[in-house]
């Protein structure tokens, strides 16, 4: 939280404010990101909020940065043609 919010690479990171250098605060993040922390964590959370009745769905939007976009979607139904109407020939 600190480099996103103040912006400072990870190497000035201040050891004291944070409690480890920058450099290893990288690291961790790093590797839990490849351990699959976050997802774990934030369905962690949403199990919390949905059992202490906190979680309010009426009000939510989703976007691409957080739900794959599937690439036309999963549909069978065949897509209407983009291309122009044939014109009828006037020979």
């Amino acid at each position: 939280m600190y480099v996103l919010r103040t912006g400072v690479a990870w190497r000035d990171v201040p050891a004291e404010t944070v409690g480890c250098s920058g450099v290893t605060a990288w690291r961790r993040l790093r590797d839990w990101t490849e351990a699959g922390v976050w997802p774990r964590l934030h369905a962690a959370l949403l199990t919390e909020l949905r059992r202490a009745d906190l979680l309010d769905l009426d009000d939510c939007s989703v976007d691409g940065s957080h739900v794959r976009a599937l690439k036309g979607g999963i549909t069978s139904a065949p897509r209407p043609s983009t291309a122009p109407a044939p014109v009828p020939s006037t020979t």
